[in-house]
């Protein structure tokens, strides 16, 4: 095995590049992806995703390249590529094997291939493995190793950073997890924990976002509950929190690339032993709901209101706050609804690309808030920072007389509404 001194980050996403960018400060480190428009913004100080400030970006010692050719004879390969699902909500491990095949190419002898994406147990060992010694003609666990690291990243989060939390690695050997922990260790003072081998870190990471999903489920649905009994979801959970146990969840749509796929990766290996994953597909189910529900709860609030098509406005299109991700939202899907039932539907969003939505959905975003017109109801989707006050500053100029305020997030519960227009929350 090679001293660690030289590693490429395949993958500059909202994973791949605060790795890469940490990494640096005590390696030489150079990042591979395959879109050329991101890595020319890249190394140029700029970072669509705002997960990097530009005057970090540019102190950076990275060399951010789309040729392969720039990363062959490296010390270790770190794949972070996305793991999303297929249209039947099955594992799509197609930007893993590409990257392993990448990796097989550029690898040489004594280097390590450390895989972050998040995959179901026995990935690693299965299929990347495999993958780069078909590509390299070098034997795995003899002339290369590998290791698993799972990603912990949360996109918008300052506080949970890569070097702020404990880092779990796994290797092919000891002495491969030992190296693995030293690297990583450089980026977060050592706060490292080696899991027994690289089956068990890969279940402990595909498990960390189910069990959040199966939470955020029970909320939900609690939420459907308690709203045909008149009561507040918000209120019940303020009584609830004051019990020291009790898991501080709330109720919305669950979207983005991590909590709303990785359930499908357990559920997958799961299938596979004959096991039928019952609790895990249960909360997909109700959580993939939400969307509908949502809407149809706007559309009878505006039947009441409006009888026939109306003029919506949906704020925020992004999977979570204040970031600009569209991976998997959820927020297209009320559109959609909203949209079949015959109402026009405008979006704006003051943080997400317009170009990206356009190419990802096919859908218009507002990159400012419309004027001289005014919407049957707004749908409060997403709870930027640039929403908070809006119901202090403009929401009575945007809205009809009367018209329906569908808050989502419950952001603007202790808000006062203009005169006549009716609040609804989940």
């Amino acid at each position: 095995m090679n001293p660690i001194s030289r590693i490429v980050v395949i993958g500059l996403g909202y994973v791949g590049l605060p790795l890469a960018i940490g990494l640096a400060k005590r390696y030489s480190v150079t990042g591979f992806d395959l879109d050329r428009g991101r890595v020319d913004e890249l190394n140029s100080g700029t970072d669509r995703t705002g997960e990097i400030a530009a005057a970090d970006l540019k102190s950076a010692k990275l060399t951010a390249t789309t040729d392969p050719a720039a990363i062959v004879g490296a010390d270790v390969y770190i794949i972070t590529v996305p793991t999303p699902v297929d249209e039947a909500n099955r594992p799509d491990l197609g930007a893993v094997t590409a990257a392993s095949r990448t990796v097989g190419k550029a690898i040489r002898k004594g280097a390590i291939v450390v895989l972050e994406s998040t995959v179901y147990p026995g990935v690693t060992e299965e299929i990347v493995g495999p993958e780069i010694a078909k590509a390299s003609g070098l034997e795995s666990g003899r002339d290369f190793f590998i290791g698993y690291s799972p990603e912990r990243i949360n996109p918008g989060d300052k506080t949970h950073t890569v070097a702020r939390i404990t880092k779990v690695v796994a290797g092919q050997t000891e002495t491969v997890a030992k190296a693995l922990g030293e690297m990583y260790g450089s980026l977060n003072g050592g706060n490292i924990f080696i899991a027994r081998n690289i089956r068990t870190a890969e279940a402990a990471k595909v498990i960390e976002n189910a069990q959040r999903d199966i939470n955020i489920a029970f909320i939900n649905e609690v939420t459907m509950i308690f709203n045909k009994m008149g009561l507040s979801i918000h209120d019940v959970l303020a009584a609830a929190r004051t019990k020291w146990n009790f898991l501080p969840f709330t109720p919305g749509l669950v979207g983005g690339h991590c909590i709303s796929v990785d359930p499908y990766y357990l559920a997958e290996a799961a299938t596979r032993l004959r096991h039928h994953p019952e609790v895990i597909l249960a909360g997909r189910r109700i959580n993939d709901g939400m969307a509908s529900y949502v809407a149809a709860q706007v559309a009878r609030a505006i039947a009441v209101r409006k009888p026939g098509p109306a003029d919506v406005l949906v704020l925020g299109l992004a999977f979570k706050e204040n970031v600009p991700d569209l991976r998997n939202t959820k927020v297209i899907d009320v559109i959609r609804e909203i949209e079949s039932l015959g109402h026009r539907v405008d979006v704006h969003d003051p943080v997400v690309d317009p170009a990206e939505s356009q190419h990802e959905y096919g859908q218009t975003v507002l990159g400012s808030m419309p004027s001289g017109k005014r919407y049957d109801a707004i749908i409060l989707a997403v709870a930027h920072e640039a929403f908070v006050k809006l119901p202090d500053i403009g929401l009575a100029n945007i809205g009809q007389p009367g018209a329906v305020v569908y808050d989502v997030k419950g952001l603007w519960r202790e808000a006062k509404m203009p005169g006549g227009f009716l609040y609804l929350t989940l």
